[in-house]
């Protein structure tokens, strides 16, 4: 079993990515010459994930770049890094989007004594680089993380860390899928995560692709199937990492790390070491994305809220590491004390 999902790709000097707001019903691939259509599809979710935001990100600043005017070196950098500003201002939790926003001004500062022309492919090939990668480094991270499934262990995750949330192969999937590929028959519980169902519409939809079994749950069962003996594992992904451990992911993780804690369940966390920001003490310094009220009062354009109410509605919540069993990256396994493991990997980060 190998997972095929490219979510994210570079074609024929456009960014072609999987339109992730018509799964499950239509598996179709959206193809964007205009940058500025990569930022709408990030803020819109037709891209989501934060390693997937971030190759994204890179994706459409090269495609930015290479039609930028080059009247003049000066004019080109500015317009450049406006560019990267834009880019910038659409996601503020994941950290994977200015990590790869940080590599492509750095690459394109290396490479300002060459042509505008020269540039434009420099960046070009640094984003597909970054593409690469990504997929490298997630079925790394699936070797590092398989050790940590059991032969029979039934897996319960939360929103989708995917192929799809990745550019392909997965984080918390990706331990799982590492796993299965070497024999252990898994069965995954798959939180339908509310408030835009990334668990039931894209989570479910990878693991029936895969042949992997699964069984789709509301969020709100998670604690009662714990108590039943009906979880034997929690595994997320992450959009952000504290330097202490401490860990930002989709909204509904820090009840699920609390209900583990309580009923002594293993809850991991699985991460490039892009996601992870050393220049952030704690989870409480972490961004918190708030979007639009209609993700909660609407469901597919349908309202399911009286007009008029008031809704609060953050994407993301702090896990503190007290919570967390271990951190599962590409250079290896974190395990606590956090301070410590994170800060001998943090040298592995890319500069």
């Amino acid at each position: 079993m190998d997972s095929a999902i490219r979510t994210i790709f570079w074609k024929d000097d456009a960014v072609v990515m999987i339109d992730q707001k018509a799964l499950p019903h239509e598996e179709r691939h959206l193809k964007f010459t205009d940058y500025k259509d990569v930022i709408t599809a990030i803020k819109d979710l037709t891209v989501r994930g934060a390693p997937a935001i971030g190759v994204a990100a890179a994706m459409g600043i090269a495609l930015g770049a290479l039609h930028l005017a080059t009247s003049s070196k000066e004019d080109f950098k500015l317009s450049f890094y406006e560019i990267c500003d834009q880019f910038s201002r659409t996601r503020p939790t994941a950290r994977n989007l200015f990590w790869a926003i940080e590599r492509m001004k750095k690459r394109f500062d290396e490479a300002l004594s060459g042509s505008p022309d020269q540039i434009k492919r420099v960046l070009v090939e640094e984003a597909i680089r970054i593409c690469e990668e990504d997929i490298a480094i997630n079925r790394e991270m699936g070797m590092q993380g398989r050790f940590l499934m059991e032969d029979g262990d039934k897996i319960l995750t939360h929103c989708n860390a995917g192929a799809l949330a990745t550019a392909g192969y997965g984080t918390a999937l990706g331990v799982i899928r590492a796993a299965s590929e070497e024999g252990k028959r898994l069965h995954v519980f798959v939180n339908e995560t509310r408030p835009v169902l990334q668990g039931a519409r894209l989570t479910a939809w990878e693991l029936k692709k895969d042949n992997i079994p699964a069984t789709l749950i509301t969020d709100s069962m998670a604690g009662f199937l714990m108590k039943q003996g009906k979880i034997s594992k929690v595994i997320v992904g992450a959009d952000r990492i504290a330097a202490n451990g401490d860990v930002a992911n989709k909204i509904g993780t820090y009840s699920l790390a609390v209900l583990a804690k309580e009923h002594n369940i293993p809850f991991y966390v699985a991460a490039p070491l892009s996601t992870i920001d050393i220049s952030i003490k704690n989870g409480d310094e972490i961004p918190i994305e708030e979007r639009n009220a209609e993700e909660i009062t609407t469901i597919r354009g349908i309202r399911v809220a009286p007009e008029g109410v008031q809704v609060y509605n953050p994407a993301f919540d702090v896990t503190p590491n007290r919570y967390i069993t271990a951190i599962v990256t590409e250079a290896g396994v974190v395990f606590p004390p956090y301070q410590e493991g994170i800060g001998k990997i943090a040298r592995h980060l890319k500069k």
